[in-house]
């Protein structure tokens, strides 16, 4: 069961309900986070259960960025709106720099998404599984 997140700002919205409605057989099985309108809306239109965080601009991408900077999100999806700004852009650009350092995939329109879904539906993700089940514990001595 692989961690996903599921991020679209406002014009984007439409777009990535009918994207994981295309894919809910793919995303089914796997534990789904969102920042808050996205996660409801996602809710609303599917079989899906999507644990939501605040919405982007009130702290949702930093709570998705906090399990990212642990190594505790496997992929995200963040269907951002090039052509509109956002009050939060610091918080998105931290996001994605995140996902960088952690070597994270994330894709940033539909086309990557795809691909990513894609990639999830045929098992290509299996390293991730290796990733969890090598990572260092937390030792109390350290």
């Amino acid at each position: 069961m692989l961690k996903i997140a599921l991020i679209a700002h406002d014009r984007k919205k439409d777009e990535m309900v009918n994207f994981v409605t295309a894919y809910e057989h793919v995303f089914d099985g796997h534990k789904l986070y969102a920042t808050g309108t996205t996660g409801q809306r996602i809710m609303d239109n599917t079989n899906l259960n999507v644990h939501r965080f605040m919405s982007g601009p009130l702290g949702g991408d930093q709570q998705i960025g906090a399990l990212v900077a642990e190594n505790e999100m496997d992929f995200i999806i963040f269907l951002r709106d090039p052509l509109m700004a956002q009050p939060h852009e610091p918080d998105i650009i931290a996001l994605l720099r995140l996902c960088d350092v952690q070597g994270i995939p994330c894709a940033t329109n539909i086309a990557t998404a795809e691909l990513l879904v894609r990639a999830l539906d045929r098992g290509d993700f299996a390293w991730r599984e290796l990733v969890h089940k090598y990572k260092p514990g937390i030792d109390a001595n350290e």
